[in-house]
Parts: structure tokens; sequence; C-alpha cells
């Protein structure tokens, strides 16, 4: 692993009688701590993190904040991206800055929003929030949403990051809906996208199922990808309804196989760029190389 290399994308989840949960919730995480988050990295040999605050948390940053303290103190570089209501206070935004936040995020996909109206409008509020402290926006949606709001993207006055590939799928081509138009946002430097998550696409670990992918997404502009675990590792298990009222069982990931994914898509300097640079301009990590 390259100095400096950072995992963009990771959840912290403290005992919920201690940080309350969204009452309108889709699941119940488990336990995710601060120690076996910096136990899974030093294990991958990476430096930095970038904790996210996951959609069960709300608007209630306070777990997000204490993991940032936490991590800081444990030596380890570490930013924050925030969830916070249309309604925050200056005073807020300037705290969560102070923390170590960096960017508000806007989650459509997981509460099922559908709405291309409506998203715009809630992605022009949020990037007028982030724009008056200098933050960037954050977004986790799909390709059709992404392609419905692309206008809106080139114009937001903040830089966008897009989560989790923007769940394109490695199996529908190069012509499934909406990947001309996320390949053309990064063509034009107006947003990042996460290579995160593969588990979230890929339909098992393998290099080539995903490939053709990774090589258009870094043909397209390698200076504007990130990459993360998406540790613990929520989501949907198939066939089975979502635990709102008793923990959700985390998947079981491997960790390392996902960073050799990349290791396989990617050269040595495309890596520098994707774990490293990149990150470092984004988030505002002191730059390890020149």
């Amino acid at each position: 692993m390259p100095p400096g290399a950072c995992d963009c994308h990771v959840h912290v989840f403290g005992p919920p009688e201690r940080y309350p949960l969204t009452h309108d919730r889709i699941y119940m995480p488990g336990l995710a701590t601060v120690a076996d988050l910096l136990a899974m990295h030093r294990a991958l040999g990476i430096d930095r993190a970038v904790v996210v605050q996951a959609s069960p948390q709300g608007t209630d940053n306070g777990c997000l904040l204490d993991a940032l303290e936490a991590i800081g103190m444990a030596g380890r570089e570490v930013r924050g991206v925030a969830v916070v209501g249309e309604d925050v206070s200056r005073a807020e935004l300037e705290a969560l800055r102070s923390g170590g936040v960096r960017g508000l995020r806007v989650n459509l996909e997981s509460h099922g929003h559908s709405n291309a109206v409506e998203a715009r409008r809630k992605l022009l509020v949020q990037a007028r929030l982030a724009a008056d402290l200098g933050l960037h926006l954050q977004m986790y949606t799909n390709l059709g949403m992404v392609k419905a709001v692309a206008p809106t993207l080139k114009e937001l006055p903040v830089p966008v990051v897009i989560d989790h590939f923007a769940l394109a799928s490695p199996r529908l081509g190069q012509d499934q809906d909406g990947l001309r138009q996320l390949s053309q946002l990064l063509e034009s430097g107006r947003v990042y996208l996460k290579v995160s998550a593969p588990y979230r696409i890929l339909e098992r670990f393998d290099a080539e199922e995903g490939r053709w992918l990774v090589r258009m997404l870094v043909d397209a502009n390698p200076e504007r990808l990130l990459w993360g675990t998406d540790w613990p590792h929520t989501g949907p298990w198939p066939g089975k309804a979502r635990l709102r009222d008793r923990p959700e069982p985390f998947h079981p990931i491997d960790n390392g196989e996902q960073l050799n994914l990349l290791g396989r898509w990617t050269s040595e300097q495309e890596r520098l760029q994707i774990l490293v640079r990149n990150p470092a301009r984004l988030f505002g990590f002191l730059e390890a190389l020149e």
C-alpha cells in the first residue's frame, strides 16, 4: 500500500442507547466500533479514513463526531461526511466542520427516492449549505437518477461525490441507461466517483466481471476516482425483510479481496492517484507524495 492510502467510505455505529437512531430508519445496524475499524485498516495498511453518516443515523451526527475524535486521537488522519436537515443552523455546520466534517450527504438510494424534481431540490438546498463553509456534496443514488440530475450536478457550486459506482452493473454493458452521462460528468471534472463497495455490484469477487467498467471510468478521468471498503458492509439480504428493531447482520465481506480487485483493475500509478492523491485533494489531507 502506498503511504497515505485512504479508505473513503466507512461507517461507525455505536450503541443505540447512546446514539439514538432515526425513527424512520429502514434497518438497525449492529455495533461497528472505532477499534474494529482501526484494526481492519492496520491489516490492510490504510493510513487515512473518511467516516460517512449512514441512513439509520439520520441527522444526529453525534456518533460521527465522536468517531472522528477517537480516530484522530489514535494517530490517524480522518475526515467525515455528515447528514443535516434543511433547517440546520450556521453554528451546527461550523461545529461539524471544526470536528473534521468535509462533506454533506444526500442519500437518495436507501430510502428509494426516485422523483427527479425532488432530488434536484434536495441537491440545490444541500449544495447551498455546503458552499457556505467550503464543503462538498456526496450523493448515494443510481445511474438513472444520475442521468436525470446531470444538468443540475454540472451547475452546483461545490464538488459532488457519487457513492458506490452509482450502482452501475457490469453485466448490463456500456449502453446501460445513465452510464454515458456519468462518464461525461467525470470527464468534465464536476464529480468524483467512489469505486467503492464492489461487492454491491459484482455477483462474485471476479476481476474480469468488473474490469471493463473500471477501465472505462479510469479512462474518463483518473483524477476524479476514490476508493472505499464500505465497512462494516450494511445492506439488504436477498429474500429477507430489513430488520428495524433488532440488529441486522453485516455482510461478511473480505476487504483484502476488495482491495485486491482494485489492484487487478489498475496500474501502480493509477492506484497512487485513486488511493492517495485524489482523497488528499478533496478532503484536505496533507499530501504524502509529491
